[in-house]
């Protein structure tokens, strides 16, 4: 602070009197320091100030704290402390027990005591032990404690004090809380450490009551032996009995395991059919989808070459029809003029024949050259090569190879006219005198005759 003084105060000619008051302040500064410091008091949790020499609020002449700080008037005002920290009191009395046995007995104990911290009894402990030593507490708290435990003691029987050291002990405090409160102490507890007496009555009473709990103790182990023993028979039948049920449960769960096991194969097997029978199914559609398909392309190939059938050989086919027709039908109306036209001349030779008999045979007659060509046709083809004529030495060998050809000619027209059953040699003089005659005579049947070659020609 100093420091900051100077720091603050102007470097000249007048820094001398700046310091002086720096340093005055910073006097005056520690003399309230240290003046705060004298009038402040500060209690800890486990002490009670005690302020005196001025009337509080509630008529008494002094005010308490416990823990935090308060200020005080100096000269006016006094602090006094009281601890409020537990203390440790050694027990030790003699007396005889009541319960009409009148035994002598020492009990020896430790109790803890404190200075109260309630409002109600603190005042108390302030009027009594306030700038007394603490010896003074101790020995205020153990007499009143060993006053309560002979009060106790004459009240009971020996044995009740050490069966029950927790109704001793509950006996003790009650006996004493009332007297504490009035010195504004509080006990917080009392332990008894020991009970004996010179007559070695509880000692009698501890051999018997050892005796009684020995036997009581063998009875007990006997007891328990025999609670063993059937228990240790009852967990051996449990135990045959548990085994017997986790045998039964296990052939159980390995029957139900096996019986899931088959299940699961009989599952699995219907599943593995069902997946084949569907892959079958599958199989069979996609066949069907390929022959369907297969069909598709088939029947589009189909139409495709049936197209293409119909471009390059139906079309042409049917036009090659359609000209065949016209041509038949041309053939077929030039044959029916030409049956009409045929019609026509044989029925004009019928009646040229009804008229004239004779004109049948004239009509052979002039059919007989293409007939004759015909016929030498069939030989036509037949080459023969060199003729050797043999002669018998009669000299006439030519001649009977000319004279057999004149009969081969003679043979065949006498087949001629068996065939046709005209007589050629007859025919042809009736024709000869019908030449030679003025030309001018004809007969129907001649004419018909006449006309029917002209026609032939035609056609």
């Amino acid at each position: 602070m100093y420091s900051l003084i100077l720091a603050a105060l102007p470097s000249d000619d007048s820094s001398g009197g700046a310091l002086i008051i720096g340093l005055g302040l910073l006097g005056v500064v520690i003399a309230v320091a240290l003046l705060i410091a004298k009038i402040m008091v500060v209690g800890n949790p486990s002490e009670m100030l005690v302020i005196s020499g001025k009337r509080s609020t509630l008529g008494q002449g002094y005010r308490t704290l416990i823990g935090g700080r308060t200020l005080v008037i100096p000269i006016i005002e006094k602090v006094s402390r009281i601890s409020l920290r537990n203390m440790q009191v050694g027990l030790e009395v003699s007396a005889q027990s009541g319960g009409g046995k009148m035994v002598p007995v020492t009990v020896t104990g430790v109790a803890n005591v404190k200075v109260s911290s309630e409002p109600d009894l603190r005042g108390n402990a302030i009027e009594r032990f306030l700038g007394e030593p603490m010896q003074e507490l101790q020995r205020v708290a153990r007499e009143t404690l060993e006053g309560g435990l002979r009060a106790v003691i004459g009240k009971m029987t020996p044995e009740e004090m050490v069966e029950d050291r927790d109704k001793f002990v509950a006996t003790v405090m009650t006996e004493v809380t009332d007297d504490f409160r009035k010195l504004g102490l509080n006990i917080d507890s009392v332990n008894i450490q020991n009970v004996h007496d010179a007559e070695q009555y509880l000692e009698s009473i501890a051999r018997k009551a050892s005796a009684e709990v020995r036997a009581s103790a063998r009875q007990y182990e006997a007891q328990k032996k025999a609670d063993a023993d059937i228990k240790e028979a009852e967990a051996d039948s449990m135990a045959r009995k548990a085994r017997a049920d986790r045998d039964a449960e296990a052939r159980s769960a390995e029957a139900a395991a096996h019986q899931k096991a088959e299940s699961a194969r009989l599952g699995a097997e219907q599943s593995i059919a069902e997946a084949e029978n569907a892959l079958r199914i599958r199989r069979a559609e996609l066949a069907r989808e390929a022959e369907l398909k297969e069909a598709e392309t088939q029947k589009a190939a189909a139409a495709k070459e049936e197209a293409r059938l119909l471009a390059s050989q139906v079309k042409p086919a049917m036009a090659a029809r359609d000209v065949a027709k016209a041509k038949a039908e041309g053939d077929a109306a030039l044959i029916m003029e030409e049956g009409k036209s045929r019609a026509t001349a044989i029925e004009t030779i019928g009646k040229a024949i009804q008229a004239h008999p004779d004109a049948l045979k004239v009509m052979l007659a002039e059919m007989m050259p293409t007939a004759i060509r015909e016929i030498t046709k069939t030989v036509a083809n037949v080459e023969l090569g060199t003729v050797t004529v043999i002669d018998g030495d009669q000299g006439r060998a030519i001649s009977g190879a000319a004279m057999g050809r004149a009969r081969m000619i003679s043979e065949s027209l006498a087949t001629l006219e068996a065939v046709m059953g005209i007589d050629l040699r007859k025919l042809a003089h009736n024709i000869a005198g019908n030449l030679g005659g003025d030309g001018k005579h004809e007969t129907p049947a001649a004419s018909a005759l006449a006309a029917s070659p002209a026609r032939k020609q035609d056609r």
